[in-house]
């Protein structure tokens, strides 16, 4: 059945609108959290918020095998190299659960000491501890969930991994009223109960992925053939794609980390403030992300059919989509700023500043635009290195210090600081564009590179 699904018979949409909803089902499980934690206590809010600061960054560890597995199977597909596809998602599953162990490990037993590293305020951290701990400590099937949606997805089946992501919500929303509230005689436990919730929903979500995945592309996964020598070649290719990728979310999630120390500085106001803030304008680039993640599948398959010229206009319209809908969504948020903020708080400082904070939105979020659809289109192409140069640059040399000097020095809060990300997203993104425009990345496909070493 997979090897039937090809970029020839996939459109943008047919292969986007799963992972819209996927994408918005993953958010909104994030803004159940906080919304019913919001109606228990403010303080758990942000608590649970730089707790999953700390776990964005570990996601990443993740995310960088999940991105090659995506890249190398659908380059794989396209040119009807169909064992090969296969080797590559056996060997990244394999490498994810190694490394989700490890990271597991490390969350729990080295919680406090990383939470102390954040500048997080005293008290916020026991709620913030117990909840690392237990969401931390079932990272690897975060990992997991991953590395299996990413195989599955490759192959075409995008509404799969969308059916298993809404009834991990549905579950996760469930167990939220159970815990939080010590619904049905369960005990209340706020925080906890949000951490257990998440944890069991995830882990049944993975049994359920590994189901689907037996189902959907079952002979095509060689688990026996592909260990009877270590697979040293596909390991090699994940991690060409997978370490430069890490490498820009590290940088990323690292400088937000530096950044909301900045903020935690300012008090719990202003870090409850963003919080809240991020969890609304979250929906504003969605878009942009499912758009991204579709024109990245898409693009890999059509360079593995050396479709070149369909590519670079792919990634084009792709982009022009995803400014247009993700500027309008975050104006209309801007508009109805009060109502989204009071669904979360009755905080008057918080509502004020979070209106203005979704005004600076719609600046920011056609910069954001370019970076997540540009950027996923180059490495479907193989052109992984130039993505983390310049955002190394940009995020360290203006996220971050622009935050400081507007935010801190300047006194101008959360506003410097939202200033401080349009500038970064947008001189990123402008580069990304350029490098699109340029056509180097039409001779850096992994299969080309095999061919050529063949010859």
């Amino acid at each position: 059945m997979s090897k039937k699904q090809t970029a020839a018979n996939m459109t943008l949409f047919a292969i986007t609108w799963p992972i819209f909803i996927e994408i918005l089902l993953h958010m909104l499980m994030g803004n159940a959290d906080t919304l019913m934690l919001s109606q228990y206590d403010d303080d758990s809010v942000a608590a649970v918020g730089v707790s999953n600061q700390i776990m964005s960054v570990i996601i990443v560890m993740f995310g960088f095998v999940a991105t090659g597995t995506t890249i190398l199977i659908a380059q794989n597909l396209g040119a009807k190299r169909f064992e090969n596809a296969g080797i590559i998602a056996v060997v990244s599953i394999v490498a994810n659960i190694i490394m989700g162990l490890v990271l597991s490990a490390v969350l729990f037993f080295f919680g406090e000491s990383i939470l102390i590293m954040m500048n997080l305020p005293v008290e916020l951290m026991d709620t913030a501890l117990i909840y690392l701990r237990i969401v931390g400590g079932f990272a690897f099937v975060q990992a997991l969930i991953m590395t299996l949606s990413a195989v599955v997805k490759s192959h075409g089946f995008t509404r799969d991994a969308m059916y298993v992501t809404l009834g991990m919500n549905v579950l996760n929303v469930f167990g939220n009223f159970v815990f939080i509230f010590g619904a049905f005689g369960a005990p209340e436990l706020g925080a906890t109960g949000v951490a257990i919730s998440t944890a069991f929903s995830r882990t049944l979500g993975t049994i359920v992925l590994f189901i689907t995945l037996y189902w959907r592309v079952k002979g095509d996964l060689p688990w026996s053939k592909t260990f009877r020598s270590f697979p040293k070649k596909e390991l090699a290719d994940l991690f060409r794609i997978g370490i430069p990728t890490a490498g820009e979310h590290l940088s990323y999630n690292a400088s937000q980390m530096v950044i909301t120390y900045y903020i935690a500085s300012m008090g719990t106001v202003a870090l409850t403030t963003r919080v809240y803030t991020l969890n609304i304008v979250m929906f504003a680039f969605l878009f942009s992300i499912a758009i991204g993640q579709g024109t990245q599948i898409l693009i890999g398959h059509m360079i593995g059919e050396k479709r070149f010229d369909e590519a670079y206009k792919r990634a084009l319209r792709s982009l022009a989509t995803g400014i247009g809908v993700s500027v309008f969504v975050a104006s209309i948020f801007t508009i109805f700023s009060d109502q989204l903020f009071g669904i979360f708080t009755s905080n008057q400082e918080i509502i004020q500043m979070g209106g203005v904070l979704l005004i600076l939105t719609i600046i920011l979020e056609p910069g954001r635009a370019f970076n997540l659809i540009i950027i996923n289109a180059l490495r479907a192409a193989g052109d992984v290195r130039f993505p983390v140069y310049v955002g190394i640059l940009s995020m360290w040399g203006v996220a971050v210090t622009v935050s400081y000097f507007a935010g801190i020095w300047l006194g101008l809060g959360l506003i410097g600081i939202w200033i401080a990300m349009i500038l970064d997203e947008w001189l990123r993104g402008l580069l990304m564009l350029g490098r699109w425009r340029s056509g180097k990345w039409r001779s850096m496909s992994f299969i080309q590179t095999e061919e050529r070493k063949s010859s």
